[in-house]
């Protein structure tokens, strides 16, 4: 795996990451008030997109990280829906 590679999955580690948080707190406080639907609604679209142009592209990091971030986005959304 070349250096490029390698960043890319990194990066890709770390931002989807980020959302991994926010699920756990929803998920606890049975509470998600402060979570604006709208955003990832918006969020899922565009990261969907990147899944889209990474297969297209054939960029595995690319692939990866939004495949993951979109399922974050996704039980995000869900769990918005649940706990309004």
């Amino acid at each position: 795996m070349d250096i490029m590679n390698i960043i890319g999955i990194a990066a890709g580690t770390l931002t989807t990451a980020s959302f991994v948080p926010q699920v756990i707190k929803i998920w606890k406080t049975k509470s998600s008030k402060d979570v604006s639907l709208g955003m990832f609604f918006v969020l899922a679209a565009g990261v969907g997109l990147w899944v889209a142009y990474g297969l297209m592209a054939g960029a595995l990091p690319i692939i990866l990280a939004n495949s993951v971030t979109f399922l974050l986005a996704a039980a995000i959304i869900a769990l918005k829906i649940k706990y309004r």
